[in-house]
């Protein structure tokens, strides 16, 4: 059994930077595709970006270009860079691996992913 948990939220001004990371116990994140979504409250869940185990990162419209997702396979972490944070990316963030889930599959849809950390909270506020 997978487990997963994220650490690197926090409060941050406009403008500023979080970088989030995922770290795995009992088994590799190098076999699954790990996915990073945010909820805010009273909205669902939202896809942010996927790292695949080989090859480069899908992201959200609204991540693209903004955030970077890296894995660390020697250190079984995937990793969340958030330059230039906005209010509107206030949220709580998680991190899901999907040991089935490739290139053709639904990266977007949690229903993809079959394990998931407990979540980080984001606040971006002035």
């Amino acid at each position: 059994q997978v487990q997963l948990v994220e650490s690197g939220g926090g409060f941050v001004r406009p403008g500023g930077s979080l970088t989030l990371s995922c770290a795995a116990s009992g088994g590799t994140l190098a076999d699954s595709a790990v996915g990073w979504f945010r909820q805010a409250p009273g909205k669902e869940r939202d896809f942010v970006g996927v790292s695949w185990r080989r090859g480069s990162p899908d992201y959200a419209y609204f991540a693209d270009g903004r955030f970077t997702i890296s894995r660390d396979n020697a250190k079984n972490t995937v990793s969340l860079q958030m330059p230039g944070l906005q209010p509107e990316d206030t949220a709580v963030y998680y991190c899901a691996a999907g040991p089935r889930l490739y290139y053709s599959g639904d990266y977007a849809s949690p229903k993809s992913y079959n394990y998931w950390g407990q979540g980080t909270q984001v606040t971006v506020s002035s």
